[in-house]
Parts: structure tokens; C-alpha cells; sequence
């Protein structure tokens, strides 16, 4: 039985269908039970279920069966589980023991084929077996969280180093245009001057005439381009709308559905957390104030309260009685014990450190219900945003095409219009007009030369800002590159002190458990975190394993180093043992499950099994061991044994 736990009640188990069993009732007394007996004979399947009863899905169903039941009663609680075949496997409902049995499967049901001792055996890398029940996922979350926005930023970065490659072509193309537009009004002030010297000997009547002819002909056909431009521009924006668009319709595909109700629910169990923790916190005041007023009373033990209690007391025969310090107890007026009330107070102590531990755990609750809330709303509010910028592009787009069509529309006027003017225009001139039109004509072309110059180089200059502004942003993002690197390179080094501590605890307890065992052949079996150098995309990162190391002994006392592979096969399989063996210790699984179960012991001679069991009996409140008959013997006698199933 642990240290510190309660005396156990006797616990029944119920199986039918599982392995070779049909069926069978068991009771497991606290302690250790052996199954003894030969092989073949369903004690790795009692074990199985067992493990099915307790929440393990490492159970096979008795061949020729389509379901199998376990129920277990511990105490005034019963556990039971229904298996059964589905899709080629083995599907489950019920209501375990346990509602999560990794750390269970991995350190407490240590089978033959549970997977810590079959990593031993083959060689595989410890770290993910050794880590698999430490929670490092929210801090993994965020290092991926973070990694992402590392790739972010330097996708922007990369972006900013490709403008400062195009803002040289700008500026030259901006210097340019400009050089263009000043040649265009110099010759446009030069045609404007000819006309004003030219002299028409015409009428007044006909000159103006023909002048406002001209006039109306260079502003219609100014107009004419302006909308050429603007219908050019609409084409623009609604193929840009449309990209925009479908960009978005493909990034909202990507996002989960996010119901209210979850939200709420997520509030809710976070109110009844905070609720919970709020009476706890009252709980441990109380307790608090009861352990400071019996601490100052025990050490007050002469004040005139208790002078008054003992007054009633038989004298010196109850002094004689009394062996022990004894002290007036101020609740009852009775002669106690004074190590008895020291007793009482630490379980005081005791109880109010569970109070604590159990905020402990509600604040972790806490903790992944916001995350999940935030990541929820968070979430929630990137599909409103795309639903909302989905709604404002469609009304864009509508309004872009209507105002493209009306562009179209006025074109096709503003063409009728000039064809009747330039006929208009072939009417009034005559021979002495010639010259003047054409020149008007010039004039014209250089004024629509030197608008879409000036709209050439708004754009350029627009560009040339659009990018400077982007440069400036850079020294920011180095910044925040920076700090996004170092906080993920914390993180890796939080994950790597929780990984440095598993080790540690690994080593700490194989060492006990091989001084326990006395091979004298095996000095040491440890545990070493190495980092390697791995790509990463582009960049090379850190990552971890965990080599096992074997350190042995000569005939001669003479140590070295070797390896699991050239290991016998029993000293893998007693390597892989002390491994599990360590695991459960390591992560005090024996404070989570209360079974511990060991099968396939052939490797280790019935002496040290002994030993072992000893040993283990101290953690587990009920520790299930299948053995062979002769090495069953070597146990002690007080043992339960269960010799026929």
C-alpha cells in the first residue's frame, strides 16, 4: 500500500468474453495478488480485463465473440465497459476508471506487450514515451503558434527586400515621365502659341464658328479618353474585387464552424470553475484558522482554560494511567495524548494542501477553458470579418459593374457625338482653314499626350510611396522578429527543463530498482537528453532524443559502456521492466491508478521478483502479478494467490 493512503476495500471484477475467458468473477484483496500458475492459463486475459475495466483499450475480444463486458466495484463506486467488434476492430462505451489510460498503458500495465518495455526491445527512441503524460502541449501550441509568425514576418521581409529590388526601376521611371511631361507642355505651349499667330481673313462669325467647333471637338474627345481611362480602371478594380473575393471565399472554407452555444458552454463551465474555486478558497481559510488556533492552544497548554478542564479531572491515578505526555483537550475537557492532537492537526495540514492542490487543478482548468474560449471567439470573429468583407464585395462589385456599364454606355455616345462634329467641322473648313485645324488636332493630341502622362506618373509616384512606406516598416519587423525568435527559443528551453526533470526522475528511480534487482553484471542503466541539428523549412533547428545508456561490469570489476544492442534478449526484457518500472515511479502513477499489473517476468529468477514485489507493494493500493508456479513460491506466503480462473 502507498505511503499515506487509506486503508482499501476489496475490489471485484467481473469479465466475460475477453481473451480465452467465457467468464468469471474475482475478488482483489489490497496488497498484492499473485496469479499462479502454468501458461495458457487466461491470466494475461484476467489481467486484460482488468485493464479493460480500468479504462486501457489494449484488450482483445474472446475469438468467436462479437462483444465482451468487464464491471468492476471498488468500494461504493462500479466501473463497467462493453466491447465490441466494429469496422475490423474493437470499439467501446461505458464508463472506465479512467477517462484518459495513457500514463496507465504506458507505467501501470506492464505486459508483455506494453509499449515502454517494447521500446527497450526495439531500440526506438525514449523521448516520446517519456514525455508522452507530461502536458507540454500548450506550450507547444503556442512555440507552433509562434512559428508560424516567425514565417510570417519574414514572408514580409522577403517581400520588402523584393520592392527595395523594383524601387531604383521606379524612380527612374518616375524621373522619366517626368522629363516627358516637360517636353509635352513646352511643345503644347509652342502649338498654342502658333495658334494665336495664325491669322484667319474670315469673318468674325466664321471664325468663332469654327473655333468653337474645334473647341467642343478637343473637349469631347479629352472626355472621350478620360472615360477610355476610367472604363480601364473600373476593368481594374472589379478584377481585383473578384481576386479579393475568391482569396476569401477560399479562407473561409478553411475556418471551423464556431456555434454560440459552445462559447456559451465554455462560459458557463468556467463560471461553475471560478465558483468552485471561490468555496475551496473558504474551505482552506477555515481550515487555516482551525490549524492556527489548535497550533496556539497546544502551545499554550498551561492557560487558565485548561487550568478550569483539568479541574475536573481524577488526579494522580489518571497520571499514573498515562504514560505519555498528556495534555487537557479544550473541546472536550478529557485527557489526551499531546502527539495524538499533533497528529490531528497534520491531517489538518494535510487535508488543507489537498485543498490546495485541488485550486491548483481548477486554475489549469481555468486556464485551457480561456484558451479555448479565445481561440474560439477569435476564430468566430475572422468569419465575421470574412462574411462582412464578402458582403461589401459583392455590393462592390455590383456597384463597379453598373458604373463600368454607364462608362461603356457614354463611350458609345461620346463617339457619336464626335463623329458629328468632325463632320461638323469637314463642313465649315475650307481651304484656308486647313492649316488651322490641323493645328487644333496637334494641339489636341498633345493634351491627351500630356493627361496620360500625368496619370502615368500619379501612378508611379503612388508606387514609389506604397513601397517607401513598406521599407520603413522593416527595422519594425527585424524587432519583432527578434522578439518572436527569443520568446520561442524560451519556450524550447521551458520544454527542455521539463525534459531535463523526466530524465532525471527516470535515472533516479532505474537506479533503485536495479540496486533492488543486484545484477552484478549491470553497473548502471541511465537516461541522456541530446539535442541534433534538423532542417526545418529553411532553417536549421534543435531537436531532442533520449539515448539510453548501459553500463556494465567485468568478471575482472572493470566497467564500460554498451548498448541495447548487444543486449541478450532476457537483458532487454529486464532492461525494459526496470524502464516501465521507472516510468511508474517517476510519474507517481500509483497516486492516478490503483492497479498495477506485471505479466511476462520469465527474465528475472524468482529471488529478485521477490524483492520487486516487496518493493512495489509499497506504491500500488492493489498490485496484480501472473507468475509461474515455482516462482510464485519464492513470494511471501501472506500473499492472496489465485491459482484457477
Amino acid at each position: 500500500m502507498a505511503p499515506g493512503q487509506t486503508q482499501q476495500e476489496r475490489a471485484a471484477l467481473h469479465v466475460e468474453n475477453i481473451g480465452g475467458i467465457d467468464e468469471t468473477d474475482v475478488t482483489f484483496s489490497p496488497g498484492v495478488t499473485v496469479l499462479s500458475g502454468r501458461n495458457a492459463t487466461n491470466r494475461t486475459s484476467l489481467l486484460q480485463g482488468l485493464m479493460a475495466a480500468l479504462g486501457s483499450d489494449n484488450v482483445s475480444i474472446k475469438g468467436g465473440a462479437e462483444e465482451a463486458e468487464v464491471t468492476l466495484d471498488l468500494g461504493d463506486e462500479s466501473y463497467t465497459r462493453r466491447l465490441y467488434r466494429h469496422n475490423g476492430g474493437v470499439a467501446s462505451d461505458g464508463d472506465p476508471y479512467l477517462d484518459d489510460s495513457t500514463v496507465a498503458d504506458l507505467f501501470a500495465f506492464l505486459l508483455e506487450s506494453n509499449e515502454a518495455r517494447k521500446a527497450i526491445r526495439q531500440g526506438q527512441d525514449l523521448r516520446e514515451i517519456i514525455m508522452r503524460p507530461v502536458d507540454t502541449d500548450e506550450v507547444q501550441t503556442e512555440i507552433d503558434r509562434l512559428v508560424r509568425e516567425r514565417k510570417r514576418i519574414e514572408e514580409e521581409l522577403e517581400d520588402i527586400d523584393s520592392l527595395k529590388g523594383k524601387l531604383p526601376k521606379l524612380e527612374e521611371r518616375r524621373t522619366s515621365l517626368q522629363n516627358d511631361i516637360e517636353e509635352k507642355r513646352e511643345e503644347l505651349e509652342a502649338k498654342e502659341s502658333e495658334l494665336e499667330d495664325a491669322d484667319i481673313e474670315e469673318t468674325r462669325e466664321e471664325k468663332e464658328e469654327l473655333e468653337g467647333e474645334l473647341s467642343e471637338l478637343r473637349r469631347k474627345r479629352s472626355t472621350l479618353e478620360d472615360i477610355r481611362y476610367d472604363i480601364d480602371t473600373e476593368r481594374e478594380t472589379i478584377e481585383s474585387l473578384r481576386a479579393e473575393r475568391n482569396e476569401l471565399e477560399s479562407e473561409q472554407a478553411t475556418l471551423p464552424e464556431t456555434p454560440m452555444g459552445d462559447i456559451d458552454e465554455l462560459d458557463s463551465r468556467i463560471e461553475r470553475l471560478r465558483d468552485e474555486k471561490q468555496a475551496i478558497e473558504g474551505e482552506i481559510n477555515e481550515l487555516q484558522s482551525i490549524i492556527s488556533f489548535n497550533e496556539e492552544m497546544l502551545e499554550d497548554a498551561d492557560t487558565d482554560v485548561l487550568a478550569a478542564l483539568q479541574e475536573g479531572s481524577d488526579g494522580p491515578l489518571t497520571d499514573q494511567l498515562l504514560e505519555a505526555e498528556t495534555v487537557t483537550c479544550w473541546t472536550c475537557g478529557s485527557e489526551v495524548e499531546e502527539e495524538q492532537i499533533e497528529r490531528t492537526i497534520g491531517q489538518l495540514r494535510e487535508l488543507s494542501q489537498d485543498k490546495f492542490g485541488e485550486i491548483s487543478d481548477i486554475e489549469s482548468d481555468l486556464d485551457e477553458l480561456t484558451d479555448q474560449r479565445r481561440e474560439l471567439k477569435e476564430t468566430q470573429r475572422e468569419r465575421d470579418r470574412t462574411d462582412r468583407r464578402l458582403s461589401e464585395l459583392e455590393t462592390e462589385l455590383e456597384e463597379s459593374q453598373a458604373e463600368l456599364e454607364r462608362l461603356q454606355e457614354r463611350r458609345e455616345e461620346l463617339t457619336d457625338e464626335i463623329a458629328d462634329i468632325e463632320e461638323t467641322v469637314e463642313e465649315l473648313e475650307g481651304k484656308s482653314y486647313s492649316d488651322i485645324l490641323d493645328l487644333h488636332k496637334e494641339a489636341n493630341q498633345l493634351e491627351y499626350d500630356l493627361g496620360r502622362l500625368e496619370n502615368d506618373l500619379d501612378s508611379v509616384e503612388t508606387d514609389i510611396e506604397r513601397v517607401e512606406d513598406r521599407i520603413g516598416e522593416q527595422e519594425d519587423l527585424n524587432a519583432e522578429l527578434e522578439s518572436v525568435e527569443a520568446e520561442i527559443e524560451s519556450l524550447r528551453a521551458k520544454i527542455g527543463r521539463i525534459e531535463e526533470q523526466a530524465t532525471e526522475g527516470f535515472n533516479e528511480h532505474m537506479d533503485t530498482v536495479l540496486e533492488l534487482l543486484d545484477y552484478e553484471n549491470l553497473e548502471r542503466i541511465w537516461i541522456e537528453r541530446k539535442e541534433r541539428e534538423a532542417r526545418e523549412g529553411r532553417r536549421k533547428v534543435q531537436k531532442t532524443t533520449f539515448e539510453l545508456h548501459i553500463v556494465r561490469n567485468t568478471a575482472s570489476n572493470q566497467t564500460y559502456e554498451d548498448t541495447v544492442d548487444h543486449l541478450s534478449e532476457s537483458e532487454r526484457e529486464v532492461t525494459g521492466l526496470i524502464f516501465a518500472l521507472a516510468g511508474y515511479l517517476a510519474h507517481e502513477v500509483h497516486q492516478k491508478v490503483p492497479f498495477m499489473v506485471l505479466d511476462s517476468l520469465e527474465a528475472i529468477d524468482a529471488d529478485r521478483l521477490a524483492v520487486l514485489v516487496d518493493y512495489l507493494n509499497d506504491y500500488a493500493d492493489y498490485l496484480v502479478v501472473a507468475l509461474l508456479t515455482e516462482d510464485a513460491a519464492a513470494l511471501d506466503e501472506g500473499y492472496d494467490r489465485i491459482t484457477d480462473i
